[in-house]
């Protein structure tokens, strides 16, 4: 991520929390990232991983696309390859692209690569907001929501279910490139 990037970041974190009045108390009660890592996040002193800024969107109401969208800046109708944010993982690599053109609908495409033996977590609450639809491109995936765990390969499309705890892991030696669709919801399911 860019140094640009992580300062956009971190005043849009904090401005999303501002936005929906809540204290570091309650949006780390909410979101259970502690006060003083969110405070670390919205001042830029730490770059955050995948699953800790997941676990800030969804509290915050809005998915990790938003998030990165709204720390690029404006909605547009066109968003080029090369002009698609593009945020790696610190912590396994893992590369997200937001295809679909920043702010326009509730509808959202992400691409994203997970390296060989990477794993990405998120908790339940990223999905309370969010349909999502997971479309291999090439490689295999094991996607695990919550006990149930999915094996897919390349074509493959999962709609995911009820909000759990999930887990996106690839067991193989070879990079695994998904897209994953998300459709935001009005209000928590």
């Amino acid at each position: 991520m860019t140094d640009d990037l992580s300062k956009a970041l971190a005043s849009t974190v904090r401005a999303a929390r501002e936005e929906r009045g809540l204290t570091l108390a309650a949006l780390a009660d909410i979101s259970g990232v502690s006060r003083a890592m969110i405070s670390k996040v919205e001042h830029g002193d730490a770059q955050p991983t995948a699953a800790l800024l997941a676990r800030l969107s969804g509290a915050l109401g809005l998915t990790l696309s938003e998030l990165i969208a709204r720390a690029e800046g404006g909605a547009v109708q066109l968003a080029r390859r090369d002009d698609q944010p593009v945020w790696t993982d610190p912590e396994t690599g893992y590369v997200r692209r937001a295809v679909s053109p920043p702010g326009s609908t509730a509808l959202e495409l992400v691409e994203v690569e997970l390296p060989p033996g990477a794993e990405v977590a998120y908790p339940a609450q990223t999905y309370r907001f969010i349909n999502q639809q997971i479309w291999i491109l090439s490689g295999h995936l094991r996607f695990v929501e919550g006990e149930q765990v999915h094996e897919l390969d390349a074509g493959d499309c999962l709609q995911l279910g009820p909000p759990a705890d999930s887990v996106f892991v690839n067991p193989t030696t070879a990079p695994c490139r998904y897209l994953v669709v998300l459709d935001k919801l009005t209000g928590p399911r």
